[in-house]
């Protein structure tokens, strides 16, 4: 295997039918956001998304992955990053505030998701002023991703997703 510099070993190739998952996965998420956003005429689709579907369906079993924290996440930090634009602007420094506070807002309501801390910048940088914005495209948008997720994920495996929920685990019976 090869090594990286830091000594460690890469971990070993995913199975095809993982590979599969994540590329049908990705696939059906995105373009499906796509349709909706034609058939409904309210944005549904926003860059972060593009890197959930990663977790969703590369890494389903981690705690990054589950509904709560993709959902959770997202409508924390698109808040955030909404009422950060509306209360200070669009500064440097707005931008590097709303993504720390969304950040440790994440934290402390045990909802991290990594891709949602990209939602301040989306945010501000575009100009997105109407707090309808936590509806279309964030919080429909990322429950469409975790019932796709769910689809998915419970394709032909053992495993089921998502892992948990409200924090109460899914065990095997």
């Amino acid at each position: 295997m090869s090594k990286l510099s830091g000594g460690g070993q890469l971990p070993k190739r995913p199975e095809f039918k993982e590979i599969l998952r994540g590329l049908v996965g990705g696939f059906i998420s995105i373009f499906g956001l796509t349709l909706l956003t034609d058939i409904t005429t309210y944005p549904m689709l926003m860059a972060p998304f593009g890197a959930t579907c990663v977790i969703l369906f590369a890494a389903s079993a981690s705690p990054l992955a589950q509904p709560r924290n993709v959902i959770g996440g997202h409508m924390v930090s698109a808040f955030i990053g909404l009422l950060a634009l509306y209360l200070f602007g669009n500064s440097a420094l707005v931008m590097a505030f709303a993504v720390g506070t969304a950040i440790a807002a994440m934290q402390f309501l045990r909802v991290v998701h990594p891709p949602a801390g990209a939602n301040p910048l989306v945010i501000i940088m575009a100009g997105i002023s109407g707090f309808d914005f936590l509806l279309f495209p964030v919080l429909l948008g990322s429950i469409f991703l975790v019932g796709v997720a769910s689809i998915i994920n419970n394709i032909g495996l053992d495993n089921k997703w998502p892992v948990y929920w409200h924090g109460f685990s899914r065990k095997k019976v």
